[in-house]
């Protein structure tokens, strides 16, 4: 038999989110890089939610699209409603969410890939790893043909060994009935790689033509559209949307699960997957949240072409005539139509701990991982890990340091750091109040934050690069330029104050002291200056935000060079903390399994106290005298 050998730079391991991402980088990098996956029709899949973005989602997909990567354009091409969440709140927590045509973002993600230089796509299983010596050379497939490369990428997503359960039916099936792959976990095994079983689930589809819309509140997109990529043209988005429901379950429903929660898997042990905290089924909400009469149900269409309509807040995996059952006592679904079973699906994914901040395996060699291979859930948390494990691994090929986002440089930053810092007993889900710099990472100003990076690394070009700074110029002279202005008590002014519901003035302010006040903004007091000149919006928002929360920006940029004291002190690679006299014994096991880069890290560890990082520091001098000497 001949075995087909072939030699790349990069391979990646599944086409989902986070693969689709990591080849995208490495390619354009210039790397001869593959792609795998089970079937080409599933490339970037939403097997769940049609949407991308949400509460801190959409921070993420901004800076990802900060980076270079592809998430971002894709939705703007084919989102079919879009909305700003949280407009009413603060800027920090300001998320963009988008209904995708699911059906039409997959095809343009393909056609990326497709027509990507340096990228190959291959539908095979992959079932071994080939390690020698701790490095990782490369993959072999089913049918025994070999990928050699410099590194590998893990993004297998809910693939392996996965399982489609609903009452008692239980296929060995990975999402929407797709081949589950189902020979790799052993060749993880047997390199040492810890793996720990994870659920997820999704609603039922319902056909859109039974159901009565008439009972439910409308739920509308902007208007204006705003893009999630900062290369996209807002005027070139602008279109009509279509409308989503919103509807409730009641008493009955309730009664119905209740009276039938013995028949859940999820409550008769059939499941032994963990499940998300944050994105929990019906079932369990009935279960925990006993005082709510009622839940809410977003009805969401899957695309333009399909009258499936996705029940976001209704999970389950209860059996099929329970299902029926709950679905119809709903207003409005009286006589629904079920098109796809809800169901949950277990997995194998890893314990992200066995992973450097790069997203590289400490034991392997130039073996990465990303996505929900490393226990996250989420289409954009797993896009932003794979976007970064393509960095990196093309990095390693390259011989550069390998590029890690700081916590107080991007939601990535803290995602990543919690995966490979903190014990995960769930599907981790990113949400704007794990991040201690909420108002420094905010989902506007990604592009000023991140893009020089993406420039550095080469995944911004030249052009989109110079136009940043163009845009930075812009926003720092003007508001400088405020500052400098200053208004008298006079009659228009004062007539301009009260009008607006603001306080007269009582002496001369500068414009930037009037912006500042709550009711006002910067576009408001346009006809207080008239040497303004005409500028972007992109520009506007950032100079109204950065005048009107001024004191409290100050304020986290003093508190991030606290936090990067601790960033800054590296502990060594090499270090035994079996040496350090006074360390607790959880201590010393958890700082073991997790190996931090540095004390910053070390403290984030669960199970590692304050006096440990105290005992921690006064060793790493004496360590350093040591090796001075």
């Amino acid at each position: 038999m001949n075995i087909i050998e072939k030699v790349y730079d990069i391979v990646v391991v599944g086409a989902g989110h986070a693969g689709c991402e990591a080849a995208l980088a490495s390619a354009r990098l210039g790397l001869k890089t593959v792609i795998f996956t089970v079937s080409v029709d599933s490339i970037a899949l939403m097997p769940c939610n049609p949407n991308i973005g949400g509460s801190s989602k959409g921070h993420l997909v901004r800076e990802l699209d900060a980076l270079g990567g592809e998430m971002g354009k894709c939705i703007d091409k084919t989102f079919i409603q879009s909305k700003m969440l949280n407009a009413s709140k603060g800027p920090a927590v300001h998320s963009l969410r988008a209904q995708a045509d699911k059906q039409e973002y997959s095809k343009e993600m393909r056609k990326t890939l497709e027509n990507t230089p340096n990228l190959t796509i291959c539908q095979k299983e992959i079932t071994k790893l080939i390690i020698e010596d701790n490095i990782c050379k490369g993959v072999e497939t089913v049918s025994g043909s070999k990928y050699f490369a410099k590194a590998v990428i893990l993004a297998t997503g809910t693939y392996l060994n996965a399982r489609c359960i609903y009452g008692e039916v239980a296929e060995y099936t990975g999402p929407n009935g797709l081949k589950s792959a189902n020979h790799l976990t052993s060749s993880l095994l047997e390199y040492g790689i810890d793996l720990n079983r994870f659920k997820t689930g999704t609603p039922a589809r319902v056909d859109g033509r039974t159901i009565d819309y008439s009972v439910m509140q409308e739920q509308y997109g902007d208007d204006p559209v705003v893009p999630f990529s900062f290369e996209t043209d807002p005027d070139s988005i602008q279109k009509e949307q279509v409308k989503c429901y919103l509807a409730y379950t009641g008493e009955k429903t309730h009664e119905i699960i209740r009276e039938n929660i013995d028949r859940s898997p999820l409550f008769s042990g059939a499941i032994k997957g963990t499940g998300p905290r944050y994105c929990p089924s019906i079932e369990d909400k009935v279960v925990k949240f006993p005082e709510k009469d009622r839940h809410q149900i977003f009805v969401e269409p899957e695309g333009l072409y399909t009258n499936e309509m996705y029940l976001s807040g209704l999970s389950s995996s209860l059996p099929e005539d329970v299902q029926y059952a709950m679905i119809r006592s709903i207003e409005g679904f009286e006589n629904a139509e079920i098109v796809r079973n809800g169901y949950a699906i277990e997995y194998d994914c890893i314990d992200a701990r066995q992973l450097k901040d790069s997203l590289e395996f400490r034991a392997i060699e130039g073996l990465f991982a990303a996505g929900q291979f490393n226990g996250s859930s989420g289409y954009e948390e797993a896009a932003v890990q794979g976007l970064m494990a393509g960095i990196n691994a093309s990095m390693k090929v390259m011989g550069k340091e390998p590029v890690v986002i700081g916590r107080d440089q991007g939601y990535i930053g803290v995602l990543i750091d919690d995966l490979v810092t903190k014990e995960s007993h769930e599907p981790y889900r990113m949400m704007t109040s794990r991040s201690e710099y909420r108002l420094l990472l905010r989902q506007d100003n990604a592009d000023i934050r991140l893009s020089k990076i993406g420039y550095e690394v080469g995944l911004i070009s030249e052009e989109r690069y110079q136009r940043l700074l163009e845009k930075e110029k812009q926003i720092d002279e003007e508001i400088e330029r405020l500052k400098n202005i200053h208004i008298g008590a006079n009659s228009k002014v004062q007539e301009f104050l009260v009008r607006n519901g603001s306080t007269p003035l009582q002496t001369s302010a500068n414009l930037a002291e009037i912006i500042r006040r709550p009711e006002l903004n910067y576009d408001l007091t346009k006809e207080l200056d008239e040497d303004r000149k005409e500028l972007r919006k992109e520009v506007r928002d950032q100079v109204n935000i950065n005048i009107k929360y001024e004191g409290y920006i100050k304020r986290q940029e003093s508190q991030v060079k606290q936090f990067k004291k601790l960033e800054n002190k590296k502990i060594p690679v090499d270090i035994d903390y079996n040496n350090v006299n006074s360390l607790r014994i959880e201590a010393v096991q958890k700082l073991s399994k997790v190996r931090p880069s540095s004390i910053g890290q070390a403290s984030r560890i669960s199970g590692v106290s304050p006096a440990d990082i105290t005992v921690l520091l006064v060793y790493l001098e004496t360590y350093k005298e040591k090796k001075n000497v």
